[in-house]
C-alpha cells in the first residue's frame, strides 16, 4: 500500500517536473527561553545558620522541665504556612519534633548539594531552634522518684508548617533533588514544594470539595453523630473532623 502511494507520488512529480526538498525535523529542537529572576531579592546571608543545641537562659534562671504537651504537634499550623519569597521549600504534612541532629542534617545536606556561596542560591530557616525540653530517666532506674533529668531539646512541628525555604536565581528542577532527599530524611512526613505547586494543590482541593457529589463526608458524619460515632472516635477527630491525627 505504501509502495503504491510512493510510486503514484513519484509519477506525479515527474509529470509536473517539480522539485521537492526534504528536511529532516527529528534533530530540530526548540527550547524555552531561560527564566528571568527580576523580582528575586537575595538576603545578605544565604547559608543556614547553625542552630543552638540548648537554649540559652539567663544565669539566674534554672532550666525548666515540661510535660509532653502533644497538642503542640497536633492539628494544622495556623501561621507559618506560606513561602515568604514565593519560590521553593519543604513543608510538613504531619506533626512531629525536630531535634538538633535533624537541623544539622538539613544544614549539611544543603551545604553539600546547593551552591549557597555562589550568591545565586539562598536558604533560610522557618522554624525556631530547639526549645521544648524532653526528660529521660537513666538506664535501669525504677519508676518513681520524680521527673527525670533533661535529656535533649526539640522543636514541635504541626502539619502545614514551612520548615526551610530555598530561593534565588534557580528553577525548581535544580533544587528538587535536594529538597526531596531532605524531606525523606525528616522524622515526620514532609514534602518538597514550589509556590506554584502549592497554589495548584489548594485549588484542586477546593475544586474537589466544591464538586463533591457524595453527601456523606467526614464533616457531615461527625457533626450529625451518624451511627453513634461520638462513642468511639477521639476528641481530636471531632475537633479536626478526621483530617489530622
Amino acid at each position: 500500500m505504501m509502495l503504491s502511494k510512493f510510486n503514484s507520488l513519484r509519477g506525479l512529480l515527474s509529470a509536473e517536473k517539480m522539485t521537492v526538498v526534504l528536511t529532516q525535523s527529528s534533530g530540530l529542537k526548540s527550547f524555552p527561553p531561560p527564566k528571568e529572576f527580576k523580582d528575586v531579592e537575595l538576603p545578605e546571608k544565604g547559608r543556614l545558620r547553625p542552630m543552638e543545641k540548648v537554649p540559652q537562659y539567663p544565669p539566674t534562671l534554672r532550666p525548666f522541665k515540661m510535660q509532653k504537651r502533644l497538642r503542640y504537634m497536633r492539628g494544622p499550623e495556623p501561621v507559618h504556612t506560606e513561602l515568604l519569597h514565593k519560590q521553593y521549600g519543604i513543608v510538613a504534612t504531619g506533626g512531629g519534633r525536630l531535634r538538633h541532629e535533624n537541623f544539622e542534617m538539613i544544614r549539611m545536606f544543603f551545604l553539600r548539594h546547593l551552591e549557597l556561596d555562589s550568591g545565586k542560591v539562598f536558604a533560610m530557616w522557618r522554624v525556631d531552634p530547639p526549645w521544648q525540653p524532653v526528660t529521660k530517666k537513666g538506664q535501669g532506674q525504677r519508676m518513681g522518684g520524680g521527673k527525670g533529668h533533661i535529656n535533649h531539646y526539640v522543636t514541635p512541628i504541626k502539619a502545614g508548617r514551612v520548615i526551610v525555604e530555598v530561593g534565588g536565581h534557580v528553577e525548581y528542577f535544580e533544587v528538587e533533588y535536594t529538597l526531596r532527599n531532605v524531606a525523606a530524611r525528616l522524622p515526620f512526613k514532609a514534602e518538597a514544594v514550589s509556590y506554584e505547586g502549592m497554589l495548584e494543590k489548594r485549588r484542586k482541593e477546593e475544586e474537589l470539595e466544591r464538586t463533591n457529589c457524595n453527601p456523606w463526608t467526614w464533616k457531615y458524619v461527625i457533626q450529625n453523630n451518624m451511627g453513634g460515632c461520638h462513642r468511639w472516635i477521639s476528641k481530636y477527630d471531632m475537633r479536626f473532623l478526621g483530617k489530622y491525627l
